[in-house]
């Protein structure tokens, strides 16, 4: 059963506007350095991130170096741009998945910023053997692609209809994936996904968390990262839920894990 019942709408075109705040969230990110450093080291594990629409490595470059430096084998998606779902994309990334998986020998965690988060859901549901962990940020997972203030530009680009493409993928795209841990990150004030569609349904080793910030600031926002670095330093086969403790709990907004179930009101 789906976590919401209605799709929501877009978010409104003035919170769309407002997405330039992600430049100012970017300069607290660099800001933030001492404080990033209370963040949990991790084991040393694979983690790939996987870029949200139009974006491409770069974007998570803050992301990733942050990852590095807690430790972990830190692996960007090498797929270009991302211009939407297609073939090269679903071969792409199931060759990337099995080379890391190769290379070290260890489950892979994957981080999905915005539409990249749908892809990441997509491969755990493919191979959850070679999964430890999928985490989502400003992801829609819940809700179809109308739901987002980008449908429009990705039919522009694309040449492809929204819902042609969502029909494609509609049978087990809004299904959680079973039996991994799933984390997703969000914002209220996200302007080009509506928050109601970026979460997980209720179901065990599954969180819904929010976060202040925009959409496009997700990726280095520094409450979003602490996140991040808690969840991935959780040990293998272990789970619990995510609890903002004093003073990290000043980041968080003080409902910001009471999201497991949630009315499309």
């Amino acid at each position: 059963m789906r976590a919401i019942e209605r799709e929501p709408g877009p978010p409104p075109t003035w919170l769309a506007v407002a997405e330039v705040r992600a430049v100012a969230e970017l300069f607290q990110a660099i800001q933030a350095g001492p404080l990033m450093r209370l963040a949990p080291r991790g084991d040393g594990h694979p983690v790939l991130v996987l870029p949200g629409f139009l974006a491409s490595d770069l974007s998570t470059v803050l992301l990733r170096r942050f990852l590095t430096h807690r430790g972990y084998a830190v692996q960007a998606w090498e797929l270009g741009r991302n211009l939407g779902p297609n073939v090269r994309v679903e071969e792409g990334l199931r060759e990337r998945l099995v080379d890391i998986v190769a290379a070290h020998g260890r489950k892979v965690s994957i981080i999905g910023w915005s539409l990249g988060g749908v892809y990441a859901r997509e491969i755990a549901r493919e191979a959850p053997q070679l999964i430890r962990q999928i985490i989502t940020l400003g992801s829609p997972i819940a809700a179809g692609p109308k739901s987002t203030n980008a449908w429009k530009l990705f039919e522009r680009l694309s040449g492809q209809s929204v819902d042609e493409v969502a029909e494609a993928y509609a049978q087990q795209m809004f299904e959680a994936v079973d039996g991994i841990p799933a984390t997703a990150i969000f914002s209220k004030s996200d302007g080009i996904v509506a928050w109601r569609g970026c979460l997980e349904q209720p179901g065990p080793m599954r969180q819904n968390i929010r976060v202040r910030g925009s959409h496009c600031g997700l990726g280095h926002n520094v409450a979003a990262l602490m996140v991040i670095a808690d969840r991935l330093a959780q040990p293998e086969g272990e789970w619990a839920p995510f609890e903002p403790k004093a003073p990290l709990s000043l980041l968080y907004p003080c409902d910001a894990t009471a999201y497991q179930r949630v009315a499309a009101a």
